[in-house]
Parts: structure tokens; C-alpha cells; sequence
């Protein structure tokens, strides 16, 4: 693994050199195990501690298969599916990796009494599979963390469609969060030269999933002057949600829940802006019974700042909580597109208000090729930018998922997996300058 490293940090090691280097046997790798999905059973979900369940293990370097990537992971992040794993909710991803070792004698592979999980990478390709043509051993590269066969025909007109859609990392075995992961070829896109590695690394599945819940036609299709309702507008998601409305010449009505936070949608550049916390909205009285008079005092607050308008798009994502008053929010006309239940899976709204305005609510998950490959060039182009706040080493990778699961982060936690420190695969000094305060933005916050 030492050669591996020494030959990219090298910085002009050849083609010719990174596939001559000998992969190793094994490599270490943040599990999850088969023989401890019961754990955590009697314990509240807030007190499940992923600390106690990620393990950094010694795994086994899997087959390579047509079509597919080694790739020496550099950098990788923390995401919520990452959370959900290590705490075993809403079911343990070994009923995932079960299903997916059905399918052909290849994916067997991925059937293991662990599972390396990770849905984010930047690092460098060390060798590829019969049959790829676009990538060679060197190349800087990202990854999406759409894995899809595409056998069925159902999947070629948007690949999200496909019956054998999964999500890499979570879904299938060999992730991210590891220094080695597994991939399909089609899952690589180029590193942005301008970032470093865990940089790089942080953006891609919450980047590609704003993209296509806000701006693409399999989403809301976000046009000039919408106004866009974003719950959670400095986080993972949320943060790249207010990026693409500024971008896009849309109108982002952020909210969030502290006034730290309220900074960094400011540093974004976003002007209307509602602290929950402030305001103190009680969307439900109880356990079974929304609060409709808190919907109209929350549309009453987004209207005063407006101008009284209502909002085109809600994107959203906390769930349960804020369904209800999301519904009531949007404009007559108006659509509600979601791609999370943060705060539990069964929602409750008043059909009236969806019905009588014909409004629409759009599913949204994740991000075919084609959309990770677009939000991704606006991220190498400068015109999108990566929402990192700090990072945590391998070891500590618990650490960075029990801080995801209390959001006690801002934006994107990252995680160092290859690489030794901070700071490193900068490869376009100028246009980083040009952009350092953006890329900063949600640093030390």
C-alpha cells in the first residue's frame, strides 16, 4: 500500500508505472458486521453510537469484473445512508448485500459477513476490468455512488429506473470509506484539479442529488425566478440546494436552525432566511395531530419575506416532521419534490391543499450518470462549490459518523482514508485562488 501512496504523491508517476504496481491482498476498510446487527436492539435510534459498530478491518482486495475499477481511495465522506448502516435502521444493509449476491455469480462477491461502506471516493485508478475503455491506471478521478446493471430495458432511458438499481457502498459491498473501493467504470467521473482530494471527495452524492431534485427535468426542472423553499439550507444536501437556486437565478428561501447557520447561507450569497429555532414552530401538538395554524404562520413568514409570494419548489428532505407544512407552503401550481425522511418515513399532510392547487409531490433519489456527471463539471468549473467542514482520519471514521447522526456538523464531514494529510491533489493553484473563500465557507464553522 506504501508503494500505492508513494506513486501518487509522486505526482507524475506514468500510466506505465501505476499498472505495473502490484495491488495488495488486503486493505483496511470501515465495516460494518453481520454478527453484531443486533446489537443496538432496545436502544433509542439517538443513542445508537456508530463508534461502537464501525470497526477499520483488514479486509479482502475483491475480484475485479468486467466493466469495473479498482481505485486507491485518497478521500472519502460521511453520509446519512453511512449513519443508517452503523445503527442497523430502518434494516440491516446485509438483507442489501444478500439480494445483490443472487443476482449473477459476479455479484456474489458482494455477500460477505461484513460490509465496507461509503458512498463518496477521490483517489486514483489502479487497474481496470475487460472491457473499459474511457479510464487507465493514473487517472485522478470521483465517484458516483450509482451502481446499476442495466440489463433491463426499463433502465435506459433514465438509469435511476432500472431494476437493478443500488446504491454502491450502502447497497453493495466495497465502498468508499476504505483505501481501496470497487466500482463499475461508469461510476467514475474526472477529480476536480482545483480541490484537494478530501475536497473532492465530499460533494458527490449530495451534489448529485440536489442536482437532479432541483434542476433536473426528472425533478422540479428549477427555472429563473422561482422561489425555493430549502429546508436544512446549510447542510449536506440543503447546501448545494441553495448553491443551484443562486446559480440557477432562482430565489432560495433558506431554512435553518441556528444563527451560525443563517451565517453560512449568508456566506453562500442567500438573502431570505428563516431560523426555525427562533420562530419556534410547532408543526405538530402531538404524536398523531399537525398544528395547521403553525403552517399558515410559517407561509405567513416565508410571504413577509417574498414580497408575499408563496414558493414555487420545496425541496425536501427532513420527512415526517416537516411534510405537512411543505405541502401548505408551495404555491398553487406549486411542487414539493423529496429524496428523505430524516425525521421518519410516514407522512402526513392535508390532501386539500395538494388536490385544490394542484400541486405535485415528486420522488427524487440520487442521480442517473448523466446528472452526476453535469453537477460534477459545475464543481470542476467553479461554478458549484464543495460545502466540507472538517475531517477525520480513517480510525476516527466512528467519530465522524456519530457527529452526522447528532448534526453536529455543518455541510460535508470527510474522511482521509489514503491520504496522510489535509491539503494534498491540488492541481490547478489559479482557479483555486479565485474561488478559496467559497471553497472555505463552511470551514470552522
Amino acid at each position: 500500500m506504501q508503494q500505492i501512496l508513494d506513486a501518487i504523491l509522486a505526482g507524475d508517476t506514468s500510466p506505465e508505472d501505476y499498472a505495473a504496481l502490484e495491488l495488495p491482498a488486503s486493505y483496511r476498510g470501515a465495516t460494518v458486521r453481520k454478527d453484531e446487527v443486533e446489537m443496538f436492539e432496545g436502544v433509542a435510534s439517538r443513542d445508537k453510537d456508530p463508534r461502537k459498530s464501525l470497526h477499520i478491518d483488514e479486509v479482502d482486495l475483491p475480484e475485479l469484473g468486467p466493466g469495473e475499477a479498482i481505485v486507491a481511495v485518497m478521500a472519502s465522506a460521511i453520509n446519512y445512508n453511512t449513519v443508517w448502516t452503523s445503527i442497523f435502521e430502518p434494516v440491516s444493509t446485509f438483507g442489501f448485500l444478500e439480494r445483490y449476491g443472487r443476482v449473477s455469480p459476479l455479484s456474489k462477491r458482494h455477500d460477505l459477513p461484513y460490509h465496507v461502506v461509503g458512498s463518496d471516493l477521490a483517489g486514483v485508478v489502479l487497474k481496470t476490468g475487460l472491457g473499459v475503455h474511457s479510464w487507465k491506471p493514473g487517472d485522478e478521478v470521483v465517484a458516483h455512488c450509482l451502481s446499476v446493471e442495466l440489463e433491463s430495458p426499463d433502465g435506459h432511458g433514465d438509469t435511476m429506473m432500472d431494476p437493478e438499481q443500488r446504491i454502491w457502498g450502502f447497497e453493495t459491498n466495497f465502498g468508499g470509506l476504505a483505501e481501496l473501493a470497487l466500482v463499475k467504470s461508469n461510476q467514475l467521473m474526472p477529480k476536480p484539479d482545483h480541490l484537494t482530494w478530501e475536497e473532492a471527495a465530499s460533494p458527490g452524492l449530495v451534489n448529485s442529488t440536489a442536482y437532479r431534485q432541483l434542476v433536473s427535468r426528472n425533478g422540479a426542472g428549477m427555472k429563473q425566478g422561482d422561489n425555493v423553499l430549502i429546508w436544512g439550507a446549510s447542510g449536506g444536501l440543503g447546501g448545494f440546494a441553495t448553491q443551484y437556486a443562486l446559480n440557477g437565478g432562482a430565489v432560495p428561501v433558506c431554512v435553518v436552525s441556528s444563527d451560525e447557520k443563517a451565517e453560512i447561507c449568508r456566506k453562500m450569497g442567500a438573502e431570505l432566511i428563516i431560523n426555525r429555532s427562533e420562530a419556534g414552530y410547532a408543526f405538530w401538538k402531538d404524536e398523531h395531530t399537525q398544528d395547521q395554524k403553525e403552517w399558515r404562520r410559517f407561509g405567513g413568514d416565508i410571504r413577509a419575506l417574498t414580497g408575499g409570494e408563496d414558493v414555487d419548489i420545496v425541496f425536501e428532505h427532513p420527512g415526517r416532521e416537516t411534510f405537512g407544512a411543505s405541502v401548505y407552503a408551495a404555491r398553487k401550481g406549486g411542487t414539493i419534490v423529496t429524496c428523505a425522511s430524516t425525521s421518519g418515513y410516514m407522512h402526513q399532510y392535508d390532501n386539500r391543499y395538494l388536490w385544490m392547487n394542484l400541486k405535485r409531490i415528486i420522488g427524487s433519489h440520487f442521480a442517473n450518470y448523466r446528472e452526476s456527471w453535469e453537477a460534477n463539471r459545475l464543481i470542476a468549473k467553479g461554478m458549484i462549490h464543495p460545502t466540507l467542514s472538517r475531517t477525520y482520519g480513517l480510525d476516527d471514521v466512528g467519530q465522524a459518523a456519530l457527529d452526522v447522526h447528532h448534526n453536529k456538523h455543518q455541510g460535508k464531514v470527510g474522511v482521509l482514508c489514503l491520504a496522510p494529510e489535509e491539503g494534498l491533489g491540488v492541481r490547478d493553484e489559479e482557479l483555486r485562488a479565485k474561488h478559496l473563500t467559497q471553497i472555505n465557507a463552511f470551514r470552522g464553522v
